[in-house]
C-alpha cells in the first residue's frame, strides 16, 4: 500500500524527532560542532584585500577553548595585537593580518585630510566584504564536512545495524534490507546534524558581527584600538645651558677616525668623538656653540631613544639629554644605517655576484618597516622637545657609482667584491631608506639636509681630498674631515637664521 501525501511528511518530521534524541545523531552533532567548527576555522583561507594601499588578509584566528576573546591584529615579521575592545563571543573571532607597511599613493590619500573620509568608507567596506567572503567559504566548507561526517557516520550505523540483525535472525541480511529500514533514521540524522550544525555557525557568525560592531563604537583611533605603547624617553642629567645647537645620531656625526678632542669626557672618550666632528663643523660654520651627543653604533632603540652600551660605558638616552638643553635652536638629526645593520648587506653583496635574492630583499623590507616605525617615535620626540627647535634630519649619502671601478669596489681580500648591479642595488636601497627619512620630517614639518660626497673611486674635483673613507681608513665609508665639512655645509645651507 503507497502511503498517501499527508503520510509521507509526517512520517519525515516523526524521524527527525526521533533522531533528536538518537545516540549517534547526538554524537554526530557533537562531533561536527567541537570538531567540525575549529577544523574550518582554522583551514580557510584568508581573504586578501587592499586598504589604503596595504594588503592585508582577512579572516578568524584559531579557536581557543573559552567563551569569548578579542579579534586580533597581525602585523608579519612584527607581532599579534590582541584587540581588546573587540571581545567576541563564541569560537569565530575576526583576524586581520598587516603585511610589510607600503608607502604609495593609496597610503598618502588615507592620511590626507580632504581624502581621509572617503578612504575610511572603502576600507570598511573593504574590510566587511573580505570578512563576507571569508564566512562564505568558511559556511561552505562546514557544510561540506558535515555532510561528509554524516555520511559516514550512516555507514558505520547501517554496519552495526547489518551485524546486530544478523545476529537476531540467525540469516543473512542484505544491506538493501538495512537500507529500507534505515532509510528514514539517515535522512534524520543528516537534516539534523545539517540543522544544527549551521544554526551553530550562523549564531557564531552573529556573534562575531555584533561583538566587532559594539566594540568598534567605542573606536575613536588606531591608539584606541590597538592601545599605545609610545612613552616618551624622560629627561636624562642636569639642566645645560650655552649651547645653540645639538647633534644626535651616529657615527658617521661623532667622525670616528678623527683628531681627538683636546678635553673630552668621559662619554666623549667612549664614543671617540673628534675635535671635527659634526657638531664642530657646524660649531664653526655658526660660529655658535653645538653640542655633541652623537655616538658610534647609535640606533633609534640604542642610543638616541634608550641607553647605550659603548666603550665600557652605559651612555643615556640621546634624547633625554636634549631635554634638559635649555634654549635650543636647532637639532641636527644622523640615523639610519645602525636600524637597518646596512653592514650585513654590504658584506653580502660583496662575497657574492648577485645579491639580489628575494631573501635578502624581503630582510631589508622587513627591517625598513621596523625603522620606520621606529623613526616616527623619534620624530615625536623631537616635535615635544622644549623650546621648540628647528630639527634637521640628515639623509644618508651614496658610497658608489654603479660604473666605480678602484681597489675598494675589488677588495676585501677573499670577497667577490662589488660588480655594478650590486652597487645599483645597495644606491636603491640607500634611495629607500632616505624616502622613509623625508617623508617622516616633512609629515612633521621639518627639514632634511642632503650632503654631496664625492662617492669613493672618483677623483676630488677641488683638490681637498677624498670625502668618504676607502677600505685602507680606519673607519671604512665614514665621511673623512673633508667630508665632514660637507655635511656640515649641507645643514647650515637649511638652517634658519640664528638670532643672537
Amino acid at each position: 500500500m503507497t502511503p498517501s501525501t499527508d503520510e509521507t511528511p509526517r512520517r519525515a518530521r516523526s524521524a527527525v524527532l526521533q533522531e533528536l534524541r538518537s545516540p549517534s545523531t547526538l554524537l554526530l552533532v557533537l562531533f561536527c560542532l567541537l570538531i567540525g567548527l575549529p577544523t574550518v576555522i582554522s583551514l580557510t583561507p584568508d581573504q586578501q584585500v587592499t586598504v589604503a594601499g596595504q594588503h592585508l588578509a582577512v579572516g578568524a584566528r584559531r579557536p581557543s577553548p573559552t567563551v569569548s576573546g578579542p579579534a586580533q591584529l597581525v602585523q608579519i615579521g612584527n607581532t599579534e595585537l590582541d584587540l581588546a575592545r573587540l571581545r567576541v563571543y563564541g569560537p569565530l573571532r575576526p583576524q586581520v593580518v598587516l603585511g610589510p607597511v607600503q608607502r604609495n599613493a593609496a597610503a598618502a590619500a588615507a592620511l590626507d585630510p580632504a581624502t581621509r573620509g572617503h578612504a575610511h568608507a572603502e576600507a570598511v567596506g573593504a574590510l566587511r566584504s573580505g570578512f563576507l567572503r571569508w564566512y562564505g567559504w568558511a559556511t561552505a566548507g562546514l557544510f561540506a564536512f558535515t555532510l561528509t561526517a554524516t555520511a559516514a557516520a550512516g555507514c558505520i550505523r547501517i554496519l552495526g545495524t547489518l551485524r546486530r540483525q544478523s545476529r537476531v535472525q540467525n540469516r543473512p541480511v542484505t544491506v538493501v534490507d538495512i537500507w529500507q529500514r534505515s532509510v528514514g533514521q539517515l535522512r534524520g540524522m543528516a537534516v539534523v546534524a545539517v540543522v544544527v550544525t549551521m544554526l551553530a555557525w550562523a549564531a557564531a557568525g552573529a556573534l562575531a558581527y555584533v561583538g566587532t560592531v559594539h566594540g568598534l563604537r567605542s573606536v575613536r583611533s588606531l591608539s584606541d584600538l590597538v592601545g599605545t605603547y609610545y612613552v616618551a624617553p624622560s629627561p636624562v642629567g642636569p639642566p645645560v645651558h650655552g649651547y645653540t645647537g645639538a647633534v644626535i645620531g651616529d657615527s658617521r656625526a661623532s667622525r670616528v677616525g678623527g683628531p681627538p678632542l683636546a678635553n673630552p669626557t668621559p662619554d666623549d672618550v667612549a664614543c671617540v668623538r673628534s675635535s671635527d666632528s659634526l657638531a664642530d663643523e657646524i660649531g664653526t660654520l655658526i660660529a655658535g656653540p653645538v653640542l655633541n651627543l652623537a655616538c658610534p653604533g647609535a640606533s633609534i632603540a640604542q642610543g638616541l631613544r634608550g641607553s647605550q652600551e659603548q666603550g665600557g660605558r652605559v651612555l643615556p638616552s640621546q634624547v633625554g639629554r636634549l631635554e634638559q638643553v635649555a634654549g635650543l635652536k636647532f637639532v641636527v638629526v644622523v640615523i639610519g644605517p645602525n636600524d637597518l645593520y646596512w653592514s650585513d648587506f654590504l658584506r653580502y653583496c660583496y662575497g657574492v655576484n648577485d645579491c639580489q635574492d628575494r631573501l635578502a630583499q624581503g630582510e631589508f623590507d622587513y627591517r625598513l618597516a621596523a625603522f620606520d616605525a621606529a623613526y616616527g617615535d623619534l620624530l615625536q620626540d623631537l616635535n615635544d622637545l622644549p623650546d621648540n627647535p628647528q630639527i634637521i634630519v640628515v639623509a644618508s649619502y651614496d658610497v658608489f657609482k654603479p660604473d666605480a671601478n678602484c681597489a675598494d669596489v675589488r677588495a676585501p681580500a677573499g670577497a667577490g667584491g662589488l660588480n655594478p648591479d650590486n652597487i645599483k642595488l645597495l644606491t636603491s636601497r640607500n634611495a629607500e631608506l632616505n624616502e622613509v627619512l623625508t617623508a617622516g620630517a616633512e609629515k612633521y614639518g621639518f627639514d632634511v639636509a642632503r650632503p654631496k660626497l664625492a662617492p669613493l673611486c672618483e677623483q676630488s674635483q677641488d683638490k681637498l681630498g677624498a670625502d668618504i673613507q676607502g677600505l685602507d681608513g680606519s673607519h671604512p665609508f665614514h665621511p673623512t674631515g673633508i667630508g665632514m665639512v660637507r655635511m656640515a655645509s649641507a645643514v647650515v645651507q637649511v638652517l634658519r637664521p640664528v638670532a643672537g
